[in-house]
């Protein structure tokens, strides 16, 4: 394979990067808050009045943290961020603790300028590993190994490039695609309200918005109350690490008591991401496995190995050379 395309393989695992965010920032424990029976979102026509918003609000944050996993239908926008930047379409099943996902991936965001990329793709995450088919037709040139393989924390280390080590150790990955986090700092926005009644996927829900800036998260009450404190800790270093201003959310809460659908837009000190999750069956089993070690290759190793390659055509270019002789 052409170095040009192992380059746009490593593009495309660095957006996926930014897609699933990093799984240290989530933890296996429990919440700090206290935890109630959960009821649905309620199915009054009348706008809600704030304290009967936050009640549906934080009820519904409980049950989606409960569930850890859900299926997903999700759309993507990055904007300004140079090779970074693209539309994605992705469907599969996602779980927020612990972080894995499995989907299919599809758009401008995924094959980088490249006409030879698949039309989709699937990408397998667990927590800082990215696991990407690359086909038939790729694997023969790896004797059959068709999972590309790549650890975050590990490219972030070896990279000598800064923007791309600060892309690849969370600046933009690490910002939240926990959709019970989500819900959790929707709560501590100032100007949360109950948009009214919407049908969404053929289910009845409740539509509530609200925007939170990085300097009210800094002062956040709810979250930090609701959020496992190693988790809100790392959420609030990542945001900052990226240079985020705030989060503009809406949610569709269904009668079931879970976000149906969840719009979040997110604006950097350069770019900005815009998201909107279609969620259904919550709980759905999520025993997301890393591909067999002997169908998988390194893509950290395949770049060193190329490195070398032109190491090695670097020195055969000096045959032949002779020292010059005075006069």
């Amino acid at each position: 394979m052409s170095k040009s395309a192992w380059r746009r393989a490593g593009v495309v695992l660095t957006a996926a990067a930014v897609v699933t965010g990093l799984a240290g920032c989530q933890d296996d424990g429990g919440d700090k808050g206290e935890k109630k029976a959960a009821a649905p979102a309620p199915a009054a026509p009348r706008t809600q009045t704030l304290g009967e918003a936050t009640k549906v609000i934080r009820a519904a944050y409980t049950k989606t943290a409960e569930a850890k996993s859900a299926k997903v239908r999700m759309t993507m926008s990055v904007t300004g961020l140079g090779a970074e930047s693209g539309t994605a379409e992705m469907t599969g099943v996602q779980g927020w603790n612990p972080a894995v996902m499995d989907i299919t991936t599809k758009g401008s965001l995924f094959t980088a300028g490249d006409p030879d990329a698949p039309e989709q793709t699937r990408m397998i995450v667990l927590g800082d590993v990215t696991y990407m088919d690359m086909g038939t037709e790729k694997a023969a040139e790896r004797d059959g190994k068709r999972w590309m393989k790549l650890d975050m924390k590990a490219a972030a280390e070896a990279s000598d490039d800064p923007t791309a080590k600060h892309r690849m150790s969370g600046g933009l990955g690490n910002m939240n695609q926990d959709p019970s986090q989500q819900l959790a700092l929707l709560l501590d926005s100032p100007d949360l309200k109950h948009v009214g009644a919407e049908k969404i996927n053929g289910m009845e829900t409740q539509h509530y918005k609200g925007t939170l800036s990085f300097e009210q998260m800094l002062k956040a009450n709810e979250a930090s109350e609701l959020i496992p404190e190693k988790e809100y800790d790392a959420l609030i270093a990542a945001v900052k690490l990226a240079g985020l201003k705030g989060y503009d959310t809406e949610v569709w809460v269904n009668e079931d008591g879970y976000p149906a659908r969840m719009n979040v837009d997110m604006s950097m000190g350069v770019g900005s991401m815009k998201l909107r999750a279609d969620y259904s069956d919550y709980g759905a089993a999520t025993t997301v496995e890393a591909p067999p070690a002997e169908d998988t290759f390194d893509l950290l190793g395949m770049l060193k190995e190329l490195e070398e390659l032109e190491g090695l055509e670097g020195l055969e270019g000096l045959e032949g050379l002779e020292e010059p002789t005075e006069g």
